[in-house]
């Protein structure tokens, strides 16, 4: 694809082959329908269903999500005009984007990390998941961001959320946390459209190297302010290595810490990864291209 720069593809093709390369460059060219997910903290599938069916919207379920919907003839304007989004009833989020909360597996009572917070998406289901019972730290450093997140954490009624505007590299190593999400900062090259425009002015090698320093030093932090024997979940928005498996593969070398083996959900579209137990999900007419690890801290 002309819009596509050289330098991704020769990246994608030593990665992973010109076959699934190929697959992957079709991804790049799909739009996706809208998705969304139910939040639980306001409202049950059932009563967005029910709906959601009175608006005339159809709506398909997901095997591995009961809070997830996919709208196949729907725009997003179209849900925005409707009661349940402004109560906040539901929020608009990929399906791969939904997938790290779920790996966290946030308990109530417990004290959470979300390091790179902003919009809000995986905070406020993190919320949800734990029943509104946890307790989240939501960083973000820039103040504009911090201010969306605000807003979308009181419309969805996550009230046990503190928003810290900063950048988390920077927490202070009093801090420690039960369980932490580090969707961090990424190139984004699972998520690329090429009717976006010509990418080759948007996308860089610099951008890559520049997340994957950044993504190292979150992780190294994450796992200073992680308990010892507790659980983090990395992830990223790009399915390319070294944004995802060098930067885990340099902590794994640093000693203190094991891989946990991620079972997949029934019907995620998977490539190979490096990492046995590293989920990297392809990008598709139906998902984002991600990448979720789970990191255990072992003293």
């Amino acid at each position: 694809m002309a819009s596509i720069p050289a330098f991704l593809t020769d990246a994608l093709e030593a990665q992973y082959g010109p076959a699934l390369t190929a697959e992957i460059l079709q991804g790049y060219a799909s739009r996706r329908p809208v998705t969304l997910r139910v939040n639980t903290l306001k409202a049950t599938p059932a009563q967005v269903q029910e709906q959601l069916t009175q608006a005339g919207l159809r709506y398909e379920s997901v095997a591995w999500s009961p809070e997830a919907l996919i709208l196949p003839d729907c725009q997003e304007r179209d849900l925005a005009s409707l009661p349940l989004y402004e109560r906040g009833e539901v929020y608009l989020q990929s399906l791969s984007s939904m997938l790290p909360p779920l790996f966290v597996q946030p308990v109530a009572g417990e004290n959470l990390l979300d390091m790179a917070a902003a919009p809000g998406g995986k905070t406020t289901q993190l919320a949800a998941l734990s029943g509104g019972k946890a307790m989240i730290t939501a960083c973000e450093k820039n103040a504009i961001r911090a201010e969306r997140l605000k807003f979308n954490l009181s419309r969805q009624g996550a009230s046990r959320v503190s928003v810290l505007v900063q950048d988390a590299r920077k927490l202070d190593d009093f801090f420690s946390f039960d369980k932490i999400l580090l969707d961090a900062p990424c190139s984004g090259s699972g998520t690329l459209y090429v009717e976006n425009g010509d990418l080759k002015s948007k996308f860089s090698k610099e951008l890559v190297d520049n997340s994957s320093r950044l993504q190292a030093e979150l992780l190294r932090k994450a796992l200073k302010l992680l308990r010892p024997n507790h659980e983090m979940v990395y992830s990223t928005c790009s399915i390319l290595r070294k944004e995802n498996e060098d930067v885990i593969s340099a902590a794994l070398r640093r000693g203190g810490i094991a891989l946990i083996p991620l079972d997949p959900f029934p019907g995620l579209p998977l490539l190979p990864t490096m990492l046995p137990g590293a989920l990297c999900v392809a990008p598709t007419p139906l998902y984002e291209g991600f990448f979720v690890a789970k990191i255990k801290k072992l003293k």
